[in-house]
């Protein structure tokens, strides 16, 4: 078995960008076959390979519409690259969108349930860890009330909650945490750390540098969906800041 928990080799991501609106399926083939529609590619992702070891901390980092938040969604298995291959070995706990995995109408006591299947933890575990899971998102005076009615930052708690409450093997958080305040962002890192020591691999995008280097001992910087730099987490975040 590999002791590497993500492998990415090679991988590109390209989406279409149609810079035409076309009224139906009938227009666009029209459109198409007089050779007037136009669809242009977009690489949100190119040629980029690295590994993380079973255990590690790993970082992304980059300015907004760098391809931080695609590659995560291409590891989580959501988007499938163009070119080249992700290998994952071992379970992900994704927290990449904020609500994800939600259903806003309904309470967060139904919505602590609901995640829990889309995360493949039975029933019958998530209601053994139902008080710890409140407990940590600080939601019981909300616990009955329909979660459209919440702020991003409670979204941001009940999810890390729920997504932490099992050891997962993978943990993926992608920038979710900025949106609570500062004492849950020092509750999420002291639990990432104790994950961390029990042998999750953490995978986090944070715009903030002194998280990444406090949270993680490698990093990757990219640049409008290239790699720049990849290494020690404080290098790379000094060649990002200082560029």
């Amino acid at each position: 078995m590999s002791d590497d928990a993500v492998k990415v080799d090679h991988v590109s991501m390209c989406f279409n960008l149609e810079r035409e609106k076309t009224s139906g399926l009938k227009d666009k083939v029209i459109q198409t076959l007089k050779g007037k529609h136009r669809i242009d590619e977009f690489y949100a992702l190119s040629d980029i390979s690295f590994t993380i070891p079973k255990g590690d901390s790993f970082a992304l980092v980059g300015a907004n519409g760098s391809g931080k938040s695609t590659m995560l969604k291409v590891i989580a298995g959501i988007y499938k690259p163009t070119k080249g291959s992700v290998q994952v070995n071992g379970t992900i706990a994704p927290l990449i969108e904020l609500g994800a995995g939600f259903d806003a109408e309904l309470t967060a006591r139904e919505n602590v349930f609901l995640n829990g299947a889309v995360l493949g933890i039975p029933r019958k575990m998530m209601a053994e860890y139902f008080d710890s899971i409140l407990d940590f998102a600080e939601l019981w005076d909300f616990v009955d009330v329909p979660i459209k009615n919440y702020s991003s930052g409670m979204y941001a708690r009940l999810g890390f909650s729920i997504a932490t409450i099992v050891k997962p093997e993978i943990l993926i958080v992608d920038e979710i945490l900025a949106v609570g305040d500062s004492s849950f962002q020092d509750k999420c890192e002291k639990k990432m750390d104790e994950l961390l020591s029990g042998g999750t691999t953490l995978i986090l995008v944070s715009h903030d540098a002194d998280q990444v280097v406090k949270m993680c001992r490698r990093a990757l910087w990219l640049e409008h969906g290239h790699a720049m730099a990849i290494g020690d987490a404080q290098q790379v975040c000094r060649e990002y800041m200082g560029k």
